[in-house]
């Protein structure tokens, strides 16, 4: 794909893309597989059945939650559903919506592991998705800011609807196929979404 085929979008995407400092690429490189490596190691020890339980709550309580505090309300939820009962696991104070906390008790106490089917919300669904290293794009306000190609607070966002969230994760996965063509990477677009991030959040303080 040609520079000239992209969208306004996807030229946005790029364009943000190449302003990422070398660190900063690595930081997007390290950013879902590190999310991975965590809540694998938390299954571990809390022996959970599997990986994805832990990834799904770590998405479950990620509305509204900065990236440290959503992995320890996790953790938290986590170990007190392991030796507690639900009231406990509710008395856990998290930086979420109530709401989010019951999604993530129904997480772990589910038996399907249709993840998706509890989380609901596109983002979440998204996000779970991307730490289990699937080829996914996360498109939050952030992802939309960069997309649309302005500094916009959370509040100046639109609600992302489903075809307007078609068109952006579309332009995330063109600008993502120009940037392997142009440089011979094989990044994802969850990568490139992670590099730009990392980026903006460095141009605008963040």
């Amino acid at each position: 794909m040609s520079y000239s085929q992209l969208s306004k979008g996807s030229r946005a995407i790029v364009a943000k893309f190449e302003l990422a400092t070398s660190h900063e690429v690595q930081l997007g490189i390290d950013w879902y597989k590190s999310a991975w490596s965590i809540s694998h190691r938390i299954a571990k020890q809390y022996d959970m059945r599997m990986t994805a339980t832990v990834a799904a709550v770590i998405a479950a309580l990620s509305p509204n939650n900065k990236w440290e505090r959503n992995v320890k309300d996790a953790e938290n939820i986590i170990k007190a559903f392991k030796y507690g009962e639900d009231d406990d696991v509710m008395a856990v104070k998290c930086c979420t919506y109530t709401m989010n906390k019951i999604k993530a008790l129904n997480i772990l106490k589910t038996k399907d592991l249709d993840y998706p089917a509890i989380l609901k919300g596109a983002k979440t669904i998204e996000f779970y998705h991307c730490i289990m290293l699937e080829d996914d794009v996360c498109i939050d306000g952030h992802a939309y800011s960069i997309w649309y190609d302005e500094r916009l607070t959370m509040k100046e966002v639109p609600n992302i609807g489903k075809k307007l969230r078609a068109t952006i994760k579309q332009d995330y996965k063109d600008a993502t196929s120009f940037i392997n063509e142009e440089l011979g990477t094989d990044y994802l677009p969850s990568t490139i979404q992670a590099i730009t991030w990392v980026t903006h959040k460095r141009i605008y303080n963040v």
